[in-house]
């Protein structure tokens, strides 16, 4: 079984910073990609930023700029790092992974979300 886990989340003024991290752990074979979405209320989800295996990055144009996404292979781990937040960058921030463990290959696997509110 894999599992996604989510912290550093909250509440930051806008102009502030936080830093999001996400370790997979359970049955691993491997990760490809990983990354960020978000979901503010009344909206679909989308695409933050994310990372391959190999260090490619996708970022959506709303946070070029202003968050930078790596990873820790060794770790299973990636972090997001926000900053110059903005009042619409709240949202709930999903971390995503593709995985591929002894059974099956390249699944998708999500964590539980974490509120980031940005407010003054």
């Amino acid at each position: 079984q894999v599992q996604l886990v989510e912290s550093g989340g909250g509440l930051v003024q806008p102009g502030g910073s936080l830093r999001l991290s996400c370790a997979a752990s359970g049955s691993i074979f491997s990760i490809n990609a990983m990354g960020w979405y978000r979901q503010a209320p009344g909206k679909q989800r989308e695409l933050v930023a994310a990372m391959s295996s190999g260090g490619s990055t996708n970022y959506s144009d709303s946070v070029k700029g202003r968050f930078t996404i790596s990873r820790d292979n060794a770790k299973n781990t990636v972090y997001l790092q926000m900053n110059s937040l903005k009042p619409e960058d709240t949202a709930v921030y999903y971390c995503h992974a593709e995985i591929s463990t002894v059974v099956a290959v390249g699944d998708d696997y999500w964590g539980q979300g974490t509120q980031v509110t940005v407010s003054s």
